[in-house]
């Protein structure tokens, strides 16, 4: 592959932002090309999120450029479109280390560069941010502008709404960059779009329009509110905006966010003006200068390892189809049977595997949008009048609907399922994205079933188990990537609620796991019994309720009981210890350890290289084993021999 930064002759003179402010209007189109460059050879290299970035490249070199970074506070909300701004904030040397261990975040990182002031990955966080900062700033008398962009997607989240609701009710000094890269709540209007906004930016205009107010508030009432509706109703007939001025931003746009000669003087406008919270309203497209991302329906929003030329990309060998696609296929079939069964996702129908179920029963499919929270809710009415709702959301983005989760489903027991995918360490995307914590919340309500699945096969009798369960909520979980490559069941059947199983006998040390560790600690019993130790390998199943009669069986017949779970501490293990001293059987001298993850947020890497880091490979539960049952390297050496 051609390195594309050969003739990147602007782009090597740019380290940080103050480079780039040295050169004249007139070369930014040129930095902007070959940004764009070296963003799509990067990609190629290291697989993530192109299409969202490439969108950006011109408002990202356009902000840069006009505010003061990184004393100007520049935010960018979810992080997918943050590579050209890492490119242009001297990480450019680093760039092909995207997701990589050891490499840069696919996200804004604060730990990673002054330019980043704040962590994004889950979306809609932007603007309440940049709220926080721009009082901060107010607070300590400092002179700085505050910048938060965010996209039409995450707008559709309520907390985005509740942030620019309180900005406007306190007029602070806030700039909000909506990048309406795909639903477009207005097109532009080309050359008198474009005209209007810089008019309506500018100096003299607000300058006016805050004498006239000043003027209006000396005029009896009914003249006061004539004029302020004919001033509203002049500037929106043009540019639109209403809904933002009602939540007390000044609206402007919309505007061409591929244009450098709109984008620049409207963000110089904007930047200087002295009053109250600004929404600019930029329309880009995803994919932008990339004819294979533009073709593409997902405007290659997350890519693998493709070639530049072509654009086609390097998909791994799969010999085992992926847990997400066989939840969707199961869930499905269960559909089939029961036209009760409806499908809701927020905004990730691809991510989750309700593409499937889309496509067969679109009347039963509810994308709700990037609203985690409704969607739960949502759920709950449906079950609460007879539907069996499956709510397909990521583990990591359920964690923003809790309360919903306790209040709205759990204490009136109400039949939702949930189907968390990407539970336990996900890889590139790292710990902003893990599902970690689930067990754990999840596992404190009372009436709550939790499955975790130990194989792709598991997951279809899960599945069934999900959709036959009608006591109360349920939730099964399943990482992210392939199966073992396992023989699927023509049917899933309801398993036994709270009842593991025993996968092989052993007598002197017994693995108990819960979710996919299964095929470790199947690992791990081969490895201790070349030390001559027998060992017992049992699959949870269920981290509620727990099979109490299984546990306190293993308790009985072994020296050392071993859970082992893809989760924080706080979860299955911890209620296993519970079980185990409320009926006695820690008083005997059996020796009980919990393999959780660390009390740490681990960083991206490769899936398996963030589970040995955890210590939950083969390897960590052997050392586990080893020293539970106090052995040394000398008697292990005997052992072997």
């Amino acid at each position: 592959m051609p390195d594309l930064r050969d003739d990147a002759r602007l782009l090597d003179r740019i380290d940080i932002p103050r480079d780039l402010r040295a050169l004249g209007e007139s070369e930014l189109r040129q930095v902007a090309d070959e940004l764009r460059d070296e963003m799509i050879g990067a990609v190629a290299v290291t697989g993530g999120h192109l299409g969202a970035g490439l969108g950006v490249v011109e408002l990202t070199v356009a902000l840069h450029y006009v505010f003061d970074t990184p004393h100007d506070r520049l935010i960018w909300d979810v992080g997918h479109q943050a590579y050209p701004h890492k490119i242009l904030t001297g990480r450019r040397d680093r760039i092909r280390t995207l997701r990589q261990g050891g490499g840069l975040s696919g996200f804004t990182k604060r730990t990673e560069s002054e330019y980043d002031p704040f962590g994004a990955a889950h979306s809609s966080t932007s603007i309440s941010a940049g709220l926080g900062m721009a009082v901060a700033r107010d607070l300590q008398g400092e002179k700085r502008s505050v910048i938060a962009v965010i996209g039409d997607g995450a707008m559709s989240a309520g907390m985005a709404y509740e942030a620019m609701n309180n900005a406007g009710a306190m007029d602070s000094r806030l700039i909000v960059i909506l990048n309406d890269n795909d639903m477009s709540i207005a097109p532009p209007v080309g050359a008198m779009s474009a005209y209007l906004a810089r008019a309506i930016s500018g100096r003299t205009y607000l300058s006016v329009r805050e004498a006239l107010k000043r003027i209006s508030k000396a005029l009896p009432a009914y003249f006061a509110g004539q004029a302020a509706r004919t001033e509203a109703f002049a500037r929106n007939f043009w540019t639109g905006g209403s809904l933002f001025e009602d939540l007390g931003f000044y609206y402007i746009g919309p505007i061409d966010g591929h244009d450098l000669d709109h984008l620049l003087p409207v963000l110089k406008n904007v930047r200087d003006a002295p009053n109250g919270p600004i929404l600019v309203h930029v329309v880009t497209q995803k994919g932008k200068g990339y004819a294979p991302a533009e073709a593409a329906t997902d405007k290659y929003h997350g890519v693998v390892k493709f070639d530049v030329a072509t654009g086609k990309q390097a998909k791994a060998q799969s010999h085992a189809p992926s847990y997400t696609k066989v939840f969707g296929e199961s869930l499905v079939t269960e559909a089939a049977k029961d036209d009760r069964i409806v499908g809701i996702t927020a905004a990730m129908p691809a991510g989750t595997g309700l593409d499937l179920f889309q496509k067969a029963y679109p009347k039963r499919f509810f994308d709700v949008g990037i609203a985690e929270q409704h969607a739960v809710t949502f759920a709950a009415g449906l079950a609460a009048d007879g539907m069996k709702p499956f709510a397909a959301i990521y583990s990591t983005f359920l964690q923003r609907a809790y309360d919903q989760i306790v209040h709205d489903v759990a204490i009136q027991k109400l039949p939702v399922r949930f189907a968390l995918d990407r539970a336990g360490l996900v890889g590139a995307d790292g710990p902003t994205h893990a599902g970690s914590f689930d067990l754990a919340y999840l596992g404190c309500l009372p009436d709550f079933v939790i499955m975790a699945a130990a194989d792709e096969a598991e997951l279809v009798h899960m599945v069934a188990t999900a959709a036959a369960h009608d006591d109360g909520p349920s939730a099964l979980r399943y990482p992210r990537g392939d199966g073992e490559g396992v023989a699927l069941p023509e049917a899933g059947a309801p398993l036994e609620i709270g009842r593991g199983r025993i996968v092989s006998e052993g007598s002197t040390i017994a693995l108990l796991s819960l979710g996919t560790r299964l095929a470790e600690c199947r690992k791990a019993a081969a490895e201790l019994a070349r030390f001559g130790l027998s060992v017992t390998v049992a699959d949870a199943r269920f981290a509620k309720p727990i099979d109490s009669d299984l546990v306190l069986r293993l308790a009985r017949e072994h020296e050392v009981l071993i859970t082992i779970e893809e989760g924080a501490a706080g979860g299955f293990g911890a209620h296993v210890l519970q079980l185990l001293a409320r009926h006695g059987a820690l008083d005997r001298g059996l020796k009980v350890r919990s393999m959780v993850l660390p009390d740490i947020f681990i960083d991206h890497d490769s899936p398996a290289a963030m589970y040995e880091k955890a210590g939950l490979d083969s390897r960590g539960i052997v050392a586990t084993a080893i020293q539970a049952m106090g052995l040394d390297r000398a008697t292990l050496s005997r052992l072997r021999a």
